[in-house]
């Protein structure tokens, strides 16, 4: 029997381990990690096996599919393109650019061929309702870089590998494989760490990542930015700002640190749940640290204070030395260049959401006014939708809303291989050939990585007659709009010669040879200083100061503390390795198992409410309730109750065998679209105000 290797990135990951797909006449039979990967060293996570399961899924659309009632039939390829390209532009000719929104789901920053060829679209449309998943997820990461560094991807990230003191607020990267911080086996090199340093984690829960930290630190969720003004505080009263290395790239750190020194956190304790005591402790063992680096990460983001936390963590690494420095935190400079001429800096306010006013950021909206421009009358009403690898309906707040809002669209077509809990409401469903059989490149991951790395995934099949990849779908997409609307088009190359003129505008020296010529990858090294030398803000500074995060500190400093509405607990959401995102849970490699869909609760919690361990609950919010079970666990901070994100799959034409048998409900059947981040609109998934209820 003839067996064959062949080697690429997994496509399923953030940590982009690579993998050794094994063939067996032609047909994959075995997937594992890629010893021989210089970055992932043969690390690999369920995720990767899964998509074993992905390519052969009975679920997963090969063709194009149009909605004829309730029906479903298959077309050809020229026939879906002129038909969404008409009526795409029928409805803008009638009511306005605006009246086509788009929105892009997580799983697009893992494909070359959608990242690459989609921004052209979007500017063909001309639509100002563009939406993605960014905005329940990264957005204050991504605005606290803009406005601080002067470009939305150059965000430093954490030099885990050499740092001797890591305090991470609100991330389970053990989890997640890391989060704009790219490290496959990110659990091993937490272990190394923690032998020659120390690991602090801050979370209401005990998470996987704390289980192997140095110290747990339970803190009510949402609470976050008042530790790091306190940490601040306790820091700046312990030592000098330690920011010689950064000369005169400094603009406005007397005034920030001025604004810090005003905020009364004698209430911290109470605020947060944490000790003065500890808080000065962790300031002084930070500062006393060879290298240290702090990172918050989701539940930081998904805050209503996501913005200032992000903003107050880039204080704390520069004013104790550590921002730009090894072992530290470090933008990484990747060999096909993110940031730089050409790239899209973040600039935010250019224009607002119709009916609640809300700023754009980086060309986009808030998700969490999507549903009201598509159910409030008017000019600039959204009257039809564009999505891509999205599943909105379960992954943004107000699901079930949002659901209502799509099924009364005049139009809806929809880039995706399933008919899923959104798309099932879609006129058109255009399926992508699988990645492996395209060329890839990891833009984004690369560009958050914790190490300099570079690796080419060629094609390991060639695709079917019928199938199309991502980049051809939408070049087809926008030759039929642009016939239809008058409007120009320019094919863009194929990915490879796309990747080619990437690493041309870099400065690694790399070719597209080089890299083809390295099927397992490249290690270019670790991170280095270059943040001095990268700034783009318009005084050439690091701006310490912006206005729009003085405002917010103001804003909040003011804030009084709140006792919590009667019997409610706080909801947070969590992760699993085999969850992480809705559209893997109709893999049978990662819903196998123990059921993951429980809600968590203390056992003091449960006790108060007369709650055993997995009885049925009613759980409500301001928005909705959804019916689950829950699980006792002494791992979940008192008053704060926990829920997984992606679940919820009993949509009644939902064509997901598998995960339509899956027992969970959806988060953002409860999660509120009026709770936001005020600086940059991201919602504020975490710290939500819910009653837990017996049913009767």
């Amino acid at each position: 029997m003839s067996r064959t290797s062949r080697y690429r990135a997994c496509p399923l990951c953030e940590a982009i381990c690579g993998l050794d797909l094994q063939y067996e006449e032609g047909r994959l039979t075995a997937i594992r990690g890629d010893e021989a990967d210089p970055f992932s060293h043969g690390h690999i996570c369920p995720k990767g096996n899964a998509i074993l399961d992905l390519e052969t899924d009975p679920d997963r659309l090969r063709q194009p599919m149009r909605r004829i009632g309730d029906q479903w039939q298959a077309i050809g390829w020229d026939e879906a393109f002129e038909l969404a390209g008409r009526r795409l532009a029928q409805i803008q000719q009638a009511h306005g650019p605006a009246s086509v929104a788009t929105y892009l789901g997580n799983p697009n920053v893992h494909h070359f061929g959608h990242i690459a060829y989609l921004p052209a679209l979007l500017k063909a449309l001309r639509s100002p309702n563009s939406y993605s998943a960014s905005s329940v997820d990264q957005w204050p990461h991504q605005l606290v870089a803009a406005q601080m560094f002067g470009h939305q991807f150059l965000m430093p990230i954490p030099d885990v590998d050499r740092t001797d003191y890591f305090l991470m607020l609100g991330a389970n990267p053990v989890a997640s494989n890391g989060s704009l911080m790219t490290a496959p086996g990110i659990a091993k090199r937490l272990k190394a760490l923690t032998a020659r340093g120390k690991l602090v984690v801050i979370d209401p829960r005990r998470t996987d990542t704390a289980e192997i930290a140095s110290e747990h630190h339970f803190i009510r969720p949402g609470s976050d930015a008042w530790f790091l003004v306190a940490l601040l505080q306790e820091m700046l009263a312990q030592t000098a700002p330690r920011v010689d290395a950064y000369g005169d790239k400094l603009a406005g750190l007397d005034e920030a640190l001025a604004a810090i020194r005003a905020v009364d956190t004698q209430a911290v304790e109470q605020r947060t749940g944490i000790a003065r005591a500890d808080i000065a402790r962790i300031a002084r063992d930070f500062l006393a640290a060879q290298r240290a680096v702090a990172y918050g990460r989701m539940g930081l983001s998904t805050q209503a204070h996501g913005s200032l936390c992000q903003w107050l963590l880039q204080l704390v690494n520069l004013i104790s030395g550590n921002l730009d420095r090894e072992g530290g935190a470090l933008p990484n400079d990747a060999a096909i260049p993110v940031t730089g001429p050409g790239t899209s800096p973040g600039q935010r306010d250019r224009w607002r959401s119709r009916v609640r006013g809300l700023p754009e950021f980086a060309g986009e909206l808030p998700v969490a006014v999507l549903a009201e421009e598509m159910l409030t009358p008017g000019e600039g009403q959204v009257r039809a939708l564009l999505t891509c690898a999205g599943n909105p309906v379960l992954s943004t707040p107000n699901g079930r809303e949002l659901a209502r809002a799509i099924a009364g669209l005049e139009f809806y077509v929809a880039i995706d291989v399933y008919i899923n809990e959104t798309t099932r409401h879609a006129d058109l469903i255009l399926p992508p050939a699988s990645p492996l059989t395209q060329h890839h490149y990891d833009l984004i991951f690369n560009s958050f990585a914790v190490r300099r790395v570079a690796r080419l995934s060629v094609p390991v099949r060639e695709r079917e007659e019928n199938e199309r990849g991502d980049w051809e779908i939408v070049d087809g997409l926008g030759t039929a709009y642009a016939a239809a609307s008058g409007k120009p088009w320019r094919s863009l190359p194929p990915p490879r010669a796309m990747i080619a003129a990437g690493l041309a505008r870099g400065d690694s020296g790399l070719s597209i040879e080089d890299l083809e010529n390295a099927p397992h990858g490249l290690d270019l090294g670790p991170l280095r200083p270059t943040l001095l030398t990268r700034l783009e803000t318009a005084s050439g500074c690091i701006e310490c100061a912006p206005a729009l995060f003085l405002q917010a500190l103001a804003e909040f400093g003011a804030e009084q503390a709140t006792s919590a509405q009667t019997n409610t607990l706080q909801l947070i959401g969590r992760r699993d390795i085999r969850s992480n995102n809705s559209w893997m849970h109709n893999a049978p490699r990662l819903v196998k198992g123990k059921a993951r869909h429980q809600l968590f609760i203390h056992p003091d919690d449960a006790r108060e409410r007369r709650l055993d361990d997995g009885a049925r609950v009613r759980v409500r919010s301001r928005i909705g309730e959804v019916v689950t079970e829950i699980e006792v666990n002494a791992d979940m901070m008192p008053g704060v109750v926990c829920l997984p994100h992606g679940f919820g799959h009993r949509a009644a034409d939902s064509r997901l065998q598998r995960a339509s048998q899956l027992a969970g409900e959806s988060y953002n059947d409860l999660s509120d679209p009026e709770a936001l981040d005020g600086p940059s609109g991201n919602a504020a998934l975490n710290g939500l105000p819910v009653w837990v209820e017996a049913l009767a």
